[in-house]
């Protein structure tokens, strides 16, 4: 974990400085810290840390600065993760950015406070990874149940594909249902079929596919 670098921007001096803190303690390298997103977007183009982790909405009129920096970001070094904090669920901005690309999280600030749920978090961007709020992943789904192809899955694929969407390995989908990977392999297969998505070798792009679908019109 040494040497990964990492830059915090947050206006609430507090969040930014205990996140800062949590992941210092946990072996990363603090790169830097914004309040603002011009003070981010110099700090990144300066430092190109591993990981930024933005608030979306940052002085000075509190909307969307954050995400517009994370746009910049990734336009111009694509290959620094970024992990974008919110206190509420917003589904589409969470979509726009997932849409982006790999190394890409969205989260809630509530997470936050649950330090191993933030570094493991921290972790799968770094490693190039998407993650979802389970939150984003709940409204998603409920808000898209009848859709018609998700009409074809199972119960049993239905949990499988809200785990996906949360970002979960095939493994780790594995291990919370109590079943063997080889089963929730042949679950995912099933569920890339039924809802005409192309089956990949990668798993990230995977989760974005069903994502964006779960979010379709």
């Amino acid at each position: 974990m040494s040497g990964r670098r990492v830059v915090v921007a947050d206006d609430d001096v507090l969040m930014r400085e205990g996140i800062a803190g949590l992941l210092e303690r946990s072996g990363f390298e603090i790169a830097g810290q914004a309040g603002d997103a011009a003070d981010l977007l110099r700090l990144v183009r300066d430092q190109e840390p591993d990981l930024v982790i933005v608030d979306i909405r940052m002085p000075p009129s509190h909307e969307t600065e954050g995400l517009d920096a994370a746009r910049v970001i990734r336009r111009e070094l694509p290959e620094v993760g970024i992990l974008v904090l919110s206190a509420h669920a917003e589904v589409d901005e969470a979509m726009e950015l997932l849409a982006t690309g790999r190394g890409i999280g969205y989260v809630l600030k509530s997470r936050v406070s649950k330090v191993e749920d933030l570094i493991e978090t921290v972790d799968r961007v770094i490693d190039g990874g998407s993650v979802v709020d389970p939150a984003i992943v709940e409204e998603l789904v409920q808000v898209r149940h009848r859709e018609d192809r998700l009409e074809r899955l199972t119960q049993r694929e239905r949990e499988v594909l809200e785990l996906m969407a949360e970002g979960a390995s095939n493994a780790g989908i594995a291990k919370r249902l109590w079943v063997t990977e080889g089963t929730v392999e042949k679950h995912v297969r099933s569920i890339l079929s039924k809802l005409s998505l192309p089956e990949t070798p990668d798993d990230h792009r995977r989760v974005l596919a069903v994502l964006t679908f779960l979010d379709s019109h």
